[in-house]
């Protein structure tokens, strides 16, 4: 056992073309670290519909040039076979974006160098840019597929590979079977040509191309008086955005220096995602010294977007699911038409809205791989602060045109003398109060996850927070609307329980959602004492049943 580990860890060093994980790697050989050479080499880093993501570091299990080129050579391997099946008009081209992350913008060249060694035509983004940037250009230049670089919101230590196919949106099964069965095939990096050159860097004319498509996103004449706080969380999305709002004409947003420009280490935060606790202290106390209008945040690839408001004396972040139905109430009254789609884990309000309102509805599995492939869709959003309110532009999510989007209806309700919260209220009392909350299990060991699943699955809850629960489903079975996916979906009296593993982090993750009726504005502060009640009796009672 141990003798054949080094053997693979000396055949891995032999491929590996980056200094910096050979000398990583060569310390390790040479310390005899059995340990860490077995975490590295137990396996291979899967390719699923996430793509890849995991930390950085040398071997199989950790992101590195060596699996990149791998991962590239699959993908380029699997277009070359299937064509353009999934949209484009371009056969042979491929665009590569990247984030300001370690080794992003290797990874990026490295790809770009596979694709062209294929015989595939690359072009890679000017500089690091924002997620939803290259989901745009891969429609706007007719490309067959489109690579991220970025592991998006995750801690420091990791990076990601996203993957596009022609029609913008994010691949699902079977495609990514098809993909990890090509990188599986590949025996060598010798077998990989990879050229130092040939391939094609764009210049600005996308980016340019990209803002002028944000002109779509807000009404003709709206008000654009709202002030705003931003963050871009040390990632990529400040000037995109600035430029953004100065093409729109709203005031400049003031900047949360510590947070504006690109920083890897993400110094000073410790996870660089605007739900993480801690994360919005420095943007709040921004707001408390210039009383903006409101806060926005992008995560580190800008395809998240947070919101902020002044509730009472100090400053609170919206959830995911109170910015997606401002968002869908704002655009039915503009009269929007097309569908209205969100994941199985966020609020029902959705539905509500769009069935008064006489829109289609969907509900899909959990990411935007899913939502942005909904037939006529208009809108979609998902609670993890993702929001799609352009899918002809960008068939994803997008924090930057969703961040214009809120704006233009914070300056629409503040020249009518009113807030988001007091559209809150309205929409609460018109559809009832829908309150969500999350538990969120994160774990070193995923195990864990897997006993929490099954000690569910064997020993399933009959009620919980007191709430009889009238329909079980074990999603990993499907429905008649959803594919097979690992979760469990709990509907109770007036409330609605979903578990999954999350599919990015080492987290179990609990979507709880309680509605509580209101008869008038004036119910509404003893609605929330019960929906808060509610959510708190199911996360115990939810925590207890899963042994977490």
């Amino acid at each position: 056992m141990h003798d054949d580990l080094i053997a693979r860890a000396k055949a891995w060093l032999a491929e590996d073309p980056d200094t910096d994980t050979r000398a990583e790697l060569a310390a390790l050989i040479d310390a005899g670290d059995v340990e860490e050479l077995a975490a590295r080499f137990g396996g291979t880093l899967q390719f699923g519909t996430a793509g890849l993501r995991g930390e950085l570091g040398a071997g199989p299990m950790r992101m590195n040039r060596s699996v990149v080129i791998r991962a590239a050579a699959g993908l380029a391997a699997y277009l070359k076979k299937n064509g353009t099946p999934h949209g484009g008009d371009d056969a042979g081209l491929v665009v590569i974006g990247y984030d300001a992350r370690h080794k992003s913008a290797d990874f990026a060249r490295d790809t770009a160098a596979v694709m062209t060694g294929a015989g595939l035509r690359a072009a890679v983004l000017p500089r690091p840019l924002p997620t939803p940037v290259l989901a745009f250009a891969i429609r706007h230049l007719g490309a067959v597929a489109g690579v991220e670089v970025t592991a998006s919101h995750n801690p420091p230590r990791d990076n990601g590979y996203k993957v596009y196919l022609g029609d913008g949106s994010q691949i699902v099964p079977p495609a990514d079977a098809g993909i990890a069965a090509e990188i599986d095939a590949i025996a060598s990096l010798d077998d990989v040509p990879r050229p130092e050159f040939g391939w094609q860097v764009l210049d600005e004319s996308v980016l340019k191309a990209y803002l002028a498509r944000t002109d779509a996103v807000l009404a003709a004449g709206s008000p654009r008086t709202a002030r705003t706080v931003y963050t871009a969380m040390h990632g990529v999305g400040k000037d995109v955005l600035l430029a953004a709002f100065a093409r729109a004409g709203f005031p400049e947003p003031e900047l949360v220096a510590e947070q504006a420009e690109p920083d890897p280490d993400f110094p000073t935060v410790a996870f660089p995602n605007p739900e993480e606790p801690g994360a919005m202290d420095l943007a709040f106390a921004r707001a408390r010294a210039t009383d903006p209008d409101l806060v926005i945040a992008n995560d580190p690839d800008a395809d998240r977007c947070a919101v902020a408001v002044r509730d009472g004396g100090d400053w609170r972040m919206l959830r995911g699911d109170e910015v997606g139905a401002l968002l869908a109430a704002h655009l039915v009254g503009r009269g929007a038409s097309g569908t209205f789609a969100e994941s199985i884990v966020s609020s029902s309000l959705l539905g509500r809205i769009a069935e008064q309102a006489g829109l289609p509805y969907e509900e899909t599995l959990t990411g935007f791989k899913w939502i942005a492939r909904v037939d006529g869709l208009r809108y979609g959003y998902e609670e993890a602060l993702g929001y799609c309110v352009d899918p002809e532009g960008v068939r994803d999510k997008d924090g930057i045109t969703a961040a214009l989007l809120i704006t233009e209806l914070a300056s629409g309700l503040k020249e009518a003398g009113r807030t988001l919260l007091d559209l809150l209220d309205d929409l609460a009392v018109e559809h009832g109060l829908h309150a969500t909350d999350q538990l969120s299990v994160r774990v070193q060991d995923l195990s864990l996850i897997a006993d929490a699943m099954r000690r569910l699955r064997e020993q399933p809850p009959t009620g919980l927070a007191g709430l009889a629960i009238t329909r079980a489903e074990d999603l990993t079975k499907g429905t008649d609307r959803l594919p097979p996916t690992d979760g469990l979906r709990y509907t109770l009296d007036g409330a609605r329980v979903v578990v999954r593993p999350s599919g990015t982090e080492p987290k179990l993750k609990c979507y709880l959602e309680v509605v509580v009726p209101v008869a008038d504005h004036a119910g509404l502060p003893a609605a929330r004492t019960r929906a808060t009640a509610l959510l708190d009796a199911l996360k115990r009672d939810l925590s207890t049943a899963a042994g977490i």
